[in-house]
């Protein structure tokens, strides 16, 4: 087995606010951070799960959102970004730079540099674009540079904002929900877009015992593939997503049957709901099923930060022994293979979980997570 990876800090702006504690408990109480966003266009809906204040440039608010984000991550695990043998890796899908004219004659990594540079990191970023794997992506690279002793502390993770451009894409795609999201509901029609940042502080242990640093969680293992079915469906038999989750697990070294919690993508629209069903059933053949949530219902799509935002709320679920409910989901589908929370927060006892990613294009990230007993 390979030797795990510390989780030393953790900080996430979302629509539901941006202290770990206070959003928790918001999800808890099964809220939602969804509010009328002003637009020109004809969208299917024109509700999102937008951050305040929303008529900033979505340039700035990208950089913003991921300075400020893993400034409180750095502090909360008592670190700064630029120390010696710190690597930042930074996700994001297309960013602003669909709508911003110059932000499309600069690479697209542009905005990590500028990122990195104003939290003070010594070394270049990687930056990563694999849609909406990206932060999940964006952590596992994070993972493996520690593994592989390229450094001893990353920052990683991921941010995403609101555009014109992506609202009228996903209302073009018919993937945005004419009402609310609804995952592994019966009535589930679409997703709604949501922005956001997540990044986690990942050490390896030794570094983390050198220093006495408090650990929210381990890293346990991770596991990717593409099912390139389309460019913007799930593959229907889910082949990508199983064996992104098969891979995570050999990493990992544990079996299906050890997993208590698992935090879906949960996006809603009926093709994600249908395959990840598939992949669960296909994976938990035999033994105790785990419970699965999902948070899109309450912070919308995040797009590029989903990955590493779902990762946090799955160490936060492991961490207080309570899992939220999905926001939205009333009459869930009789054929849905694991436990769901419906309604109200369940309380359990599990110690390890699996963080699942669905991303356009096909690309499918399993992150395992494991708190310390």
């Amino acid at each position: 087995m390979v030797t795990p990876v510390a989780v030393t800090g953790a900080a996430w702006s979302t629509a539901l606010g941006h202290g770990l504690d206070d959003v928790w408990r918001r999800l808890l109480a099964g809220e939602h951070g969804f509010v009328p966003v002003d637009t020109p266009h004809r969208l299917r809906n024109t509700w999102a799960a937008a951050l305040p204040p929303h008529g900033e440039a979505p340039a700035s608010r990208l950089r913003r959102l991921a300075v400020e984000t893993l400034g409180r991550a750095v502090t909360g695990a008592k670190l700064g970004a630029g120390g010696a043998n710190t690597r930042l890796v930074l996700g994001t899908s297309l960013g602003a730079w669909l709508d911003d004219a110059h932000e499309r004659e600069a690479p697209l990594h542009t905005w990590a540099d500028d990122v990195a540079r104003a939290v003070g990191a010594r070394e270049a970023p990687v930056a990563l674009s694999t849609a909406c794997s990206s932060g999940s992506d964006a952590i596992m690279v994070g993972a493996e540079l520690i593994r592989a002793g390229a450094a001893d502390v990353c920052l990683c993770g991921g941010v995403d904002v609101l555009t014109p451009s992506k609202r009228l894409a996903h209302s073009a795609l018919s993937t945005m929900s004419p009402t609310r999201p609804r995952a592994f509901d019966v009535r589930h029609d679409g997703m709604l877009l949501g922005e956001g940042a997540g990044f986690l502080v990942l050490e390896s242990v030794a570094h983390a015992r050198e220093r006495s640093a408090p650990v929210l969680a381990f890293f346990r293992g991770a596991g990717s593939a593409n099912d390139a079915a389309s460019m913007t469906s799930p593959d229907p038999a889910a082949t990508g997503a199983r064996l992104a989750m098969e891979r995570s697990l050999q990493d990992a070294g544990v079996a299906p049957e050890d997993l208590g919690l698992v935090n879906a993508h949960g996006s809603a629209t009926p093709a994600n709901d249908r395959a990840e069903a598939e992949a669960f059933n296909a994976l938990f053949k035999t033994g105790p099923r785990p419970c699965v949530f999902a948070t899109k219902g309450a912070f919308g799509h995040t797009l590029g930060a989903t990955g590493a935002m779902e990762a946090i709320a799955l160490i936060l679920a492991l961490r207080t022994g309570v899992v939220p409910p999905i926001a939205g989901l009333e009459q869930p589908d009789e054929d849905f293979p694991c436990p769901l929370p419906v309604g109200r927060p369940v309380r359990h006892d599990e110690r390890l979980g699996l963080s699942l990613t669905l991303g356009f294009g096909g690309f499918d990230t399993s992150l395992v997570f494991e708190v310390p007993r």
